[in-house]
C-alpha cells in the first residue's frame, strides 16, 4: 500500500476538503459571461465595485444563481466538472406577485457582470420590472447603496424609471455593474486586473488576439509596478486584489483550454507571475503571495497533477513558505490568507509518496529522487512539523498514547500518524539504498556505469536530514534512525565525502561521531571555514622579515580585519624571490614553531609528549599575551583552512576546553602526570588513613610563578577545610578545575576568539572542536606520524625530461633510501615546504610530485618550485656526485633556503 492510500491520508484529505476557508475563491466561482464590446460612457469617474461572494445572501427577492459561463463561452471537454452550474440559491419573497412572476413564460434571464471580480450572476425578472427595482435587489444582495450603482447595457447607462422592456434587454443579455471612484481604494489595480481578465475571457471564447501572451504579461508587469514595494499597509491590499478578481482561476481556465496557443499563453503568464513574486517584491511581502500561489496549486491539482506547471507552482509555494518561516498556530508567519494545516498536508502526502516510489526505483537502479522533489518535501514538511509540535506543546518525543489520544481531534491525530508512517517507510527505503551504495563501492567504486546513479545518490543526504528531524518527534524513532546509519557507516561516509557541500546544513551529521570516520568528519568540519580564493587580488598580502618572523607575523595577522583573512593569504619573505603557496606553507610551519616554542612563554609542552601543548598559566609575563593567544588562534585556523600540517598538536585538556567540555581526572594524564598520579592515590587511599589527617591536606593549591610561591584557596575558607574521605572527590575536582580551567581561562578564551574569527560563522567555534575526536585534530594539524615511505613517495612521482629507468633517477631513489628519517623530512620540506605528510601519505597531497631535468651546469645544486611540488636537477655524471649535492640540501639549516617560485 502506498503512502497516499493509507487511512490517515484519506481522513486528513477529507478534513482538508471540509475545512476550506470560505474566503477562498474556488475555481468554479469564476465566470466569463459578458460582452466585451460594451463601452462605459457613463458620466463621472467610474470604477469597478468590489463585490464579495459572501454578500450574495438569501435575502434577494428573486432567484439568483452564480454561473460559470455564458452561452457564448465554448464548453471545454477536459475540465467538465468545472463547467457544471452550481445549485441556485433562491429566497422566498413576501410579495405574492413574485411567485406568479416566477412561473411566467415571458420571464427574462440575463447576466450582470461584476467587473471588480470578473464574476457574473444570473438574474431572472419580468420585462415590466423597472431598472430601479433591479438596483434595489442588487442593494439587498451586496449592501451597495442604490445611489452608488450604475448599470450599463449596450454602452449606455440604464435609467431608473425605465422598464427592462424599454431598455430592450433580451434573454441572455449581458449587463455591467460599475460604481463611482469612492467604491474602491485601489482603482488603478482593479482596472489592470479587469483588463487582463477581459483579455483572457476573449481568448477562452475562441477569439484570436495578436500578441496575447505579451499583452497579459504587460498587465502583470503593470500590476507589480503599481504594487507598493515598501508600504506594509497598502501593498497587501494590492496583492489581495489579485485573488479577489479571480485572476488565478482565469489563468488556470485559460491553461485548460483545448486551444494549444491559449495553453502556452497561460503557462508563460503564470510562470511570469511566479517569478515576479520573488523578483519584483521585497521579502516581507512574500507571505501575501503565498495564498495566491496556493490557489494556483489547488486549481491545477484538480486536473493536471502530474504537470510541469503544477510542479513549478508547488515549488514556488515551497520557496515562499521557507522565505517567511513559520509562526505560532497553523498558519505561515504573516500570511493573511490563512494557509492552514489542511492546505499543507496534500503536498506532503503527494511528495512523500513520490519520494517513496523514487527510492524504490533507486534500489533497482531504474530511477531515483530528484532535487526539486526533495527540496519541496522539505519546504512543506517544516510547517506540518511545526503544527504538530505546537499541538503537543513541544513535549517530544511523542508516545503512542499521545497519537491515539489525538486521533479524536482531526486533523492533528491523522497528521501525527501519517508523518510517522512517512518516517518508517522512507527510512526502510533509505536503508536499502545505503546497502546498494555499499555494494557498488565494494565492487568497483563509482564507475562510469554508476555515474547516472550519483545524481540520485546526491539526494540521499538531504532525505536523511529530514528523516533525522522527524525522528526527534517520536519515541524510539531517533535510535532507530541512528542505528540504520551505524549499520551503513561506510556508505554514509562515502556519500558525505562525495556529496556534502559547503552551503548545505551538515551539522546534523556530526551529532553522533560513531556514524562517521576521520575523513568524513574532516570533510564536514573543513566546510566550516571560508573557501580559499585563487585570485591573488583577493588575498591578504604579507611581506615578512625572517629575522622578525613572530613579531611581524603578529602585526599582519592580529591587527587585520577578520574578513580580510577569509579569502586566504599571499606570503613573501623579504629579500627572497620565492612567492606562492610553497612559501606560504613554509611560513605556516615556521610561525607555528615559534608560537609554540616554550621560550616564548605562550604554551608549555606535555612532559610525556613534547608534540602536545596547552596554554601557559604564567603567560601574563608578556603584557600582550592575550592578544598573542588570539593571534595563535587565527594562525591555527588559517593553517587548517589552507590544509597545512604544522607539526604541533594540542593536549587533551586544551582540546576539551576549546570544545566547551568538562575536564576529568583522566584528561590531565598527559598534561601533568605527577598531579594525575597524586590525585589517583588520594582517591584510592584507605578511608581511615585519610580521615586521620595523615596527608595533612586542605583545600588549597600551591602555585609557582616567576620564581615565587603562593597559596590559592580552592573554595571559600579552603585553607581551614581539611580533606577527608567524604570530600576528597570534591577536592580533586576543584584542584583540577583550578589548575587546568581557572588558571588559563583567559588564554583559552582569547585563543577561541581568534579561531572563531576565521570560521565562516564565529559562533561555531565550540561546535568545530566538539565535532572532532582529539586524534582527528592531531592528524589535521600534525599529519602522519609514520616514517616517510620511499615506495609510496616513488609511486606519486611524475618525470619531465627523465624516465623512470634513467641512471640519475635510479641513483636518486637509492640515495633517498639510504637517508635517515630526519633527512628525508628535510628533503621533503625542500621539495614541497611540507615537513609532515597528511595522514593518508602522499596521496593526500594536493597534487603529484614532479622531478624535472634542468639544463643548469652540472656543478649546480638541485632547486625546487615548492608551489608546484617540483624538484629540478641536472643529469649528474655519477651517483657520488648526486649524493654530495643532495647531502648539501638536506642539512637542516639550509634545507629551506633554495626554493624558488
Amino acid at each position: 500500500m502506498s503512502l497516499s492510500q493509507s487511512p490517515a491520508v484519506d481522513q486528513l484529505t477529507n478534513a482538508y476538503d471540509h475545512h476550506r476557508l470560505p474566503s477562498k475563491r474556488k475555481f468554479d466561482d469564476y465566470a466569463f459571461a459578458f460582452d466585451d464590446d460594451q463601452e462605459d460612457d457613463v458620466e463621472g469617474p467610474l470604477v469597478p465595485v468590489r463585490m464579495r461572494k459572501d454578500d450574495l445572501t438569501h435575502q434577494a427577492a428573486h432567484p439568483i444563481t452564480a454561473v460559470l459561463h455564458s452561452s457564448k463561452a465554448p464548453a471545454f471537454s477536459s475540465p467538465a466538472s468545472l463547467l457544471d452550474s452550481r445549485p441556485s440559491s433562491s429566497s422566498s419573497s413576501s410579495s405574492s406577485d413574485v411567485a406568479s412572476s416566477s412561473s411566467s413564460s415571458s420571464r427574462l434571464q440575463f447576466f450582470i457582470r461584476m467587473i471588480s471580480q470578473g464574476k457574473t450572476i444570473v438574474v431572472q425578472a419580468n420585462p415590466e420590472d423597472t431598472v430601479k427595482s433591479l438596483h434595489e435587489r442588487i442593494q439587498v444582495m451586496t449592501g451597495i447603496p442604490v445611489i452608488e450603482q450604475r448599470l450599463i447595457y449596450g454602452g449606455k447607462q440604464l435609467q431608473w424609471e425605465q422598464s427592462l422592456a424599454d431598455c430592450a434587454i433580451q434573454n441572455d443579455a449581458g449587463l455591467q455593474l460599475v460604481g463611482r471612484m469612492r467604491s474602491t481604494d485601489h482603482p488603478q489595480t482593479w482596472q489592470v486586473m479587469d483588463d487582463m481578465i477581459s483579455l483572457i475571457s476573449r481568448l477562452c471564447r475562441g477569439e484570436v488576439i495578436p500578441s496575447s501572451t505579451k499583452r497579459i504579461k504587460e498587465c502583470l508587469i503593470n500590476y507589480f509596478t503599481i504594487t507598493p514595494k515598501d508600504n506594509d499597509k497598502s501593498a497587501p491590499a494590492h496583492l489581495q486584489i489579485f485573488m479577489a478578481s479571480s485572476a488565478p482561476a482565469a489563468l488556470v481556465m485559460l491553461y485548460m483550454s483545448p486551444i494549444n496557443s491559449n495553453k502556452q499563453c497561460a503557462d508563460a503568464s503564470i510562470r511570469h507571475f511566479l517569478t515576479s513574486c520573488k523578483s519584483a517584491l521585497s521579502k516581507h511581502l512574500h507571505s501575501y503571495c503565498a495564498p495566491i500561489v496556493l490557489e494556483f496549486c489547488k486549481l491545477l491539482r484538480k486536473f493536471v497533477k502530474d504537470d510541469s506547471l503544477y510542479e513549478s507552482c508547488r515549488s514556488a509555494l515551497g520557496v515562499l513558505l521557507e522565505s517567511v518561516g513559520t509562526s505560532r498556530g497553523l498558519m505561515v508567519a504573516d500570511v493573511k490568507g490563512l494557509i492552514a494545516l489542511q492546505d499543507i498536508f496534500p503536498f506532503v502526502c503527494e511528495l512523500a509518496d513520490k519520494l517513496s516510489r523514487d527510492l524504490e526505483s533507486s534500489v533497482h537502479s531504474s530511477g531515483g529522487p530528484v532535487s526539486s522533489d526533495v527540496r519541496d518535501f522539505t519546504a512543506f514538511l517544516n510547517p506540518l512539523r511545526s503544527a504538530i509540535l505546537e499541538r503537543v506543546g513541544y513535549q517530544i518525543p511523542i508516545s503512542v498514547e499521545w497519537q491515539k489520544k489525538d486521533r479524536s481531534n482531526p486533523p492533528y491525530g491523522e497528521a501525527m500518524e501519517f508523518l510517522h508512517a512517512v518516517f518508517s517507510d522512507l527510512l526502510a527505503k533509505m536503508e536499502r539504498c545505503l546497502i546498494r551504495v555499499g555494494e557498488s563501492l565494494a565492487a568497483r567504486g563509482i564507475s562510469e556505469d554508476e555515474s547516472l546513479h550519483t545524481e540520485w545518490w546526491s539526494q540521499y543526504l538531504s532525505i536523511l536530514k529530514e528523516l533525522n528531524v522527524i525522528s526527534k518527534l517520536y519515541l524510539g524513532a531517533e535510535e532507530q534512525f541512528w542505528m540504520v546509519l551505524r549499520n551503513n557507516k561506510s556508505s554514509l561516509c562515502a556519500l558525505i565525502i562525495r556529496f556534502a557541500k559547503r552551503n548545505d546544513d551538515n551539522q546534523w551529521l556530526l551529532e553522533h561521531k560513531d556514524v562517521t570516520d576521520f575523513e568524513s568528519r574532516r570533510h564536514l568540519t573543513m566546510m566550516l571555514f571560508p573557501e580559499v580564493k585563487e585570485d591573488y587580488e583577493e588575498l591578504h598580502e604579507m611581506l615578512i622579515d625572517r629575522s622578525q618572523l613572530l613579531s611581524e607575523s603578529f602585526e599582519y595577522i592580529a591587527r587585520a580585519d577578520p574578513e580580510s583573512l577569509h579569502a586566504g593569504l599571499f606570503m613573501e619573505f623579504k629579500n627572497e624571490e620565492a612567492t606562492g603557496p610553497g612559501v606560504l606553507r613554509e611560513w605556516f610551519f615556521l610561525v607555528c614553531q615559534a608560537i609554540f616554542n616554550p621560550e616564548n612563554a605562550l604554551f608549555v609542552p606535555c612532559s610525556n609528549d613534547c608534540r602536545r601543548f596547552f596554554p601557559n598559566p604564567a603567560s601574563r609575563v608578556d603584557p600582550l599575551h592575550l592578544e598573542y593567544f588570539k593571534f595563535a588562534g587565527r594562525v591555527i585556523a588559517l593553517a587548517l583552512m589552507h590544509k597545512v600540517q604544522v607539526g604541533v598538536v594540542f593536549d587533551r585538556v586544551f582540546f576539551r576546553q576549546l570544545a566547551g567540555m568538562h575536564i576529568s581526572l583522566e584528561d590531565i594524564q598527559e598534561a601533568d602526570p605527577c598531579l594525575y598520579s597524586s590525585c589517583k592515590k588520594i582517591l584510592e587511599m584507605d578511608a581511615e588513613f585519610i580521615d586521620s589527617d595523615g596527608l595533612g591536606l586542605t583545600f588549597v593549591r600551591e602555585v609557582e610563578e616567576l620564581g615565587s610561591r603562593r597559596l590559592v584557596e580552592l573554595c571559600d575558607g579552603g585553607k581551614d577545610l581539611v580533606v577527608n574521605s567524604s570530600n576528597r572527590q570534591e577536592y580533586v575536582n576543584l584542584l583540577i578545575r583550578d589548575r587546568f580551567v581557572t588558571s588559563i581561562s583567559e588564554q583559552v578564551d582569547y585563543f577561541s576568539q581568534g579561531f572563531g574569527h576565521i570560521l565562516s560563522n564565529s559562533r561555531l567555534q565550540k561546535f568545530f572542536f566538539r565535532s572532532l575526536e582529539l586524534e582527528d585534530l592531531d592528524w589535521m594539524l600534525y599529519g602522519s606520524e609514520s616514517p616517510i615511505c620511499v615506495e609510496d613517495w616513488k609511486a606519486h612521482i611524475e618525470y619531465s625530461g627523465y624516465t623512470e629507468n634513467d641512471p640519475q633517477i635510479i641513483w636518486f631513489w637509492e640515495i633517498v633510501r639510504e637517508m635517515s628519517a630526519e633527512r628525508r623530512k628535510v628533503l621533503l620540506f625542500f621539495w614541497t615546504s611540507l615537513k609532515h605528510l597528511p595522514v593518508e601519505g602522499f596521496r593526500g597531497l594536493a597534487s603529484q610530485l614532479y622531478i624535472y631535468k634542468s639544463s643548469e651546469p652540472l656543478e649546480r645544486l638541485p632547486s625546487s618550485h615548492t608551489c608546484f611540488y617540483r624538484l629540478c636537477f641536472p643529469p649528474y655524471p655519477s651517483k657520488d656526485e648526486m649524493r654530495k649535492r643532495l647531502n648539501v640540501i638536506t642539512q637542516e639549516h639550509v634545507g629551506c633556503s633554495f626554493g624558488t617560485w
